[in-house]
């Protein structure tokens, strides 16, 4: 497999915080990387560090296998665009004096692209009509704009939704969608919002206490996300028992409800609950998602 970005070992250290601890990560070319974990685990600091903002304090990565010690990675990361923590926009120009101060930055020869760039994010008809009075939605995707002014076939997103009203995510995700799949564009993203995460990405990394404790594929997180059933009983106490007598796996969440996991025939656990004199009192089936799979992989509490 192709890989656009990978890391090995990688540590950052600010005096005795270790922001990241030999993190180790690998990002398919072609897809869309859910970069998952909790606020202050690591996310941008990698994220700076990849885009060359700050040094690693020791291991090394790669961009499309070029090293970080290699003198040609700065070649490598012309490759990249990114929007890292705010968009980096000039609120007093226009979204085609943006990118085309963005073009004289990077020393582009021609202004060509910026028409269809502008299209591409929905920016086109703007206008005269200067950045500080776009709307939140607006500036994110005009800092999107900016990241791809040099042909990028890489992109890196760093909480891209935070804050947007529902319709600004709705266009974000689109417009995420449309440079993955029909531009060849492979994105690094990280996000808290991981319901909206779930609908974008291909491959997720999850990372806890800068470090990565997990690396699967959107088909791999599906097949591993358990279904299970929630029951609410007359005493969890005797379910447990029932079920440790059947073998079934299960979770008990207070003294009248638990999830259990695994196929299993109601009308059988009716009955075993019955000659233990507990009644079951509702059931519904439910998948665990992306969030759920989170908090089980990392455990719960404060954010980091």
């Amino acid at each position: 497999m192709e890989y656009v970005l990978t890391t090995s070992a990688l540590s950052k250290t600010y005096r005795k915080f270790e922001a990241l601890k030999d993190l180790t990560m690998h990002i398919p070319k072609g897809a869309i990387y859910g970069f998952v974990g909790r606020n202050g685990a690591g996310k941008t600091t990698l994220i700076r560090v990849i885009c060359g903002l700050q040094e690693p304090t020791s291991g090394k990565y790669a961009i499309y296998g070029i090293s970080n010690k290699d003198r040609q990675i700065a070649k490598s990361r012309h490759r990249m665009g990114a929007v890292v923590e705010t968009p980096s926009i000039y609120l007093d120009m226009t979204a085609e004096d943006n990118l085309k101060q963005q073009a004289l930055v990077l020393g582009l020869p021609s202004y060509d692209n910026i028409p269809e760039i502008l299209k591409l994010v929905g920016l086109e008809n703007t206008g005269k009509k200067k950045a500080r009075n776009f709307s939140l939605g607006m500036k994110q995707r005009l800092g999107i704009a900016v990241a791809l002014i040099g042909n990028p076939d890489f992109i890196v997103l760093d909480e891209p939704i935070n804050g947007l009203d529902p319709q600004g995510i709705v266009e974000i995700r689109e417009l995420i969608l449309k440079l993955n799949r029909e531009h060849g564009i492979t994105v690094l993203i990280s996000s808290h919002i991981l319901g909206e995460l779930s609908k974008l990405a291909t491959h997720y990394g999850f990372i806890e206490k800068g470090h990565i404790v997990k690396e699967i594929s959107a088909d791999e997180l599906e097949a591993a996300c358990r279904k299970c059933v929630c029951v609410e009983v007359s005493d969890t106490k005797i379910l447990a028992r029932v079920l440790d007598e059947i073998g079934m796996d299960y979770e008990i969440i207070t003294d009248r409800t638990a999830n259990i996991y695994g196929e299993i025939t109601l009308s059988a656990l009716v009955l075993a609950l019955a000659r233990e004199n507990c009644e079951l009192i509702s059931s519904h089936e439910q998948d665990e998602n992306l969030e759920t799979y989170f908090i089980n992989l990392v455990g719960g509490g404060e954010n980091g």
